[in-house]
């Protein structure tokens, strides 16, 4: 039992296992936020473009006793493209605008930084192998 305490401190003590935690508690709270814009901004938009606030009414027919509503599909592709346009110009767009400013500032590194001990003497071998085999 101690052994699998142990582990399970171990696996949660990982950056991998936190990085995740982290990353699906600020992916919920993102979350919330694109929800808000689209629903405090994008369906009043739609509401007052198309005159009610969803689409699923839009178009709807029956035929045989089944009930199709093309509006639900448009409704769900709307709702799609304005979460992704809302991610791009509130997220992506700031984002890389700040690597670009930070790419300006930062000076160039040298590739030709001192290599490791290890991968030095990897290369002496990997060069002297390949002179054997010539």
């Amino acid at each position: 039992m101690k052994d699998v305490l142990n582990g399970f401190k171990d696996f949660i003590a990982r950056g991998n296992a936190v990085d995740l935690a982290i990353g699906v508690v600020v992916g919920a709270a993102f979350g919330a936020v694109v929800s808000a814009i689209v629903e405090g901004l994008i369906t009043p938009l739609i509401a007052a473009l198309f005159g009610q606030p969803n689409l699923d009414e839009v178009a709807k027919f029956t035929i045989n006793g089944a009930h199709f509503t093309p509006g639900t599909v448009l409704t769900a592709l709307l709702n799609f493209l304005f979460v992704a346009a809302a991610i791009y110009f509130i997220v992506v767009l700031p984002l890389n605008k700040l690597a670009e400013r930070r790419a300006k500032k930062a000076p160039e590194v040298e590739e030709a930084e001192a290599k490791a001990e290890d991968v030095v003497l990897l290369e002496q071998i990997r060069d002297l192998l390949a002179n054997q085999q010539r």
